[in-house]
């Protein structure tokens, strides 16, 4: 594939910084790498990889690899990135193909212009009948339809996905950035869960999530009352990992992230994700698994090294997907 003609589009995100809180200066990321194909191979029998399927990425979603660090981002600035269907499967397409990947390391998600996203655009999507439809049905090797993979998804990749979120985090946006293990906000950013002011609920996975994140009865009156709060606000309650630069505090952490052991970052997510509401016997069971595992790969001994001191630890892709 010539360098030339890069198959994801590269990001434009904006630089501009909140006075309201200290901007960070970024780490650099551990390697730098063009873009590339994914280096899973296709599956016995499966199509082989193609430019063109590599590079699905629609209009308005934008994703750039740097190394070990992929940037995706909604990018329909003049519609505050309101969320139409084809962003929607554009998302949940790209983030199948981030798992794919076993270079990269960690996702930040972030949005163009002046909002992370200000939700669903109710115009086009109601406009597209047949593709609503569509959209609605569950895929069953899944358990998701379009609208919640598009959240979820990034909870299955088995990297860190962070969230920059400025502007407006609203409806379907909020439920997106919910998607994501780490959220920055601007202090002044707005949230809300705003499908109650429409009659609706959040069905993007959000009522999983948000319980998740601020427990029951704070995920009911932020969904029954559509309240907007502030990004302050949201971190208060923990919707937000904290209220700062959003851009330069994802931009630190990934950089942190970026010198761990991406076997480790993987089976910690897995953990994670598996046992927040498993029982503790299942737990316990997923925890020895994951540990023994690890104590024979090769990335832990390079981790093991350097924390000794020993030397810089360069780790090699994950292990699994």
């Amino acid at each position: 594939m010539s360098s030339a003609t890069p198959c994801w589009r590269p990001s434009r995100r904006s630089t501009t910084r909140t006075s309201e809180a200290p901007a960070r200066s970024a780490p650099t990321l551990s390697t730098t790498a063009p873009l590339r194909e994914p280096a899973t191979p296709p599956a016995p029998g499966a199509a082989p990889a193609t430019e063109d399927r590599r590079s699905h990425v629609g209009e308005h979603i934008t994703c750039q690899i740097e190394g070990p660090l992929a940037r995706v981002s909604l990018n329909r600035p003049d519609k505050l990135n309101a969320l139409t269907l084809e962003m929607l499967g554009d998302l949940a397409d790209t983030a199948h193909r981030l798992r794919a990947d076993r270079q990269v390391r960690v996702v930040i998600l972030s949005g163009e212009g002046e909002s992370f996203c200000a939700g669903l655009d109710f115009a086009s999507t109601l406009a597209d009948r047949a593709g609503l439809t569509k959209a609605f049905v569950s895929r069953p090797w899944r358990g998701t339809n379009t609208f919640q993979e598009a959240c979820y998804g990034w909870r299955r990749i088995p990297v860190p996905v962070i969230a920059a979120v400025h502007g407006n985090c609203l409806g379907g946006g909020l439920q997106i950035a919910l998607g994501a293990d780490f959220r920055f906000t601007s202090p002044e950013a707005r949230w809300s869960v705003l499908e109650g002011k429409w009659g609706l609920i959040p069905d993007m996975a959000g009522i999983r999530l948000l319980a998740d994140q601020v427990g029951m009865a704070e995920a009911k009156r932020l969904t029954m009352t559509a309240e907007i709060i502030s990004g302050s606000e949201a971190a208060r309650l923990g919707l937000a990992t904290e209220a700062a630069d959003p851009h330069a505090a994802a931009e630190e952490l990934a950089g942190t992230l970026s010198t761990r052991s991406p076997d480790a970052l993987a089976a910690a997510k897995r953990l994670f994700e598996k046992s927040w509401n498993s029982t503790a016997r299942a737990t316990f069971a997923r925890e020895r698994f994951e540990q023994l595992r690890l104590l024979a790969l090769p990335n832990t001994a390079r981790a093991r090294k350097a924390a000794f001191g020993r030397e810089r630890a360069e780790f090699a892709d994950r292990t699994r997907r």
